[in-house]
């Protein structure tokens, strides 16, 4: 039996950049719908993104509302990780993120890096 194809969005961009920080999600439905293992990772000021009423306000032109994509992503499974270090600095407490988004520090993003196919940058 083949291994399971598994890929990694990294995203960077927040609200302040809409289109970017919707691509990563737009690809990661994508990917789920062929059956591929999808990461998305918010680092830097995406974090503010798994920030509990954050996602609603998000809204690129020529893509589905964010928060859309968002829950399309967790109906499919999809796995949600949030940068620990990022949301310290910025001074978002673990309760105050959306659920199923898990808190990451580097060493497990670099072993979900390591075990993909691909890793993108947003």
């Amino acid at each position: 039996m083949a291994e399971q194809e598994k890929i990694v969005y990294i995203s960077t961009n927040g609200a302040e950049n809409p289109e970017k920080a919707s691509l990563p999600f737009v690809l990661a439905n994508a990917a789920m719908v062929m059956e591929v293992e999808t990461l998305v990772v918010l680092q830097g000021p995406a974090v503010f993104l798994a920030k509990k009423g954050c996602l609603q306000h998000v809204h690129a032109a020529g893509f589905a509302p964010l928060k859309e994509l968002v829950d399309a992503f967790f109906e499919q499974d999809g796995k949600l990780a949030v940068c620990v270090p990022c949301i310290q600095e910025r001074k978002i407490d673990v309760a105050d993120l959306i659920e199923n988004a898990e808190p990451m520090a580097g060493g497990a993003l670099t072993e979900e890096i390591l075990s993909a196919n691909a890793t993108l940058v947003y």
